[in-house]
């Protein structure tokens, strides 16, 4: 392997990420880390054609093989009443949702 993540880079990432590791889900997440770098490595050593097209996958969308795309129809619901009874909490034909609790990072 050309190169692995060390514990100091892996310590900087990890408060980055503002994550709290023990020292058992630390070590494995960098052996994972590490797994993951090792199988990029193995993948940068395929032999490529000079010119090879890129492709997010390995098969090309045609029209011979991609199905037909169906056509997106809207279809409004006539009684919306009927809906709004079912929710938990509205306000003025709107759904209320409770508030997200969030902290602000240093």
């Amino acid at each position: 392997m050309k190169d692995e993540i060390t514990i100091e880079v892996f310590n900087h990432l990890v408060s980055l990420a503002a994550l709290e590791l023990d020292e058992t889900q630390a070590q494995y997440l960098r052996h994972e880390l590490n797994q993951q770098l090792k199988a990029i490595h193995e993948l940068e050593a395929v032999p490529l054609e000079q010119g090879l097209k890129i492709n997010a996958h390995g098969v090309a969308f045609t029209p011979q093989t991609s199905p037909q795309l169906r056509t997106d129809d809207w279809i409004p619901f006539e009684d919306t009443t009927d809906i709004l009874a079912q929710l938990p909490q509205s306000e003025d034909r709107y759904v209320v949702v409770p508030d997200i609790p969030h902290e602000k990072l240093d």
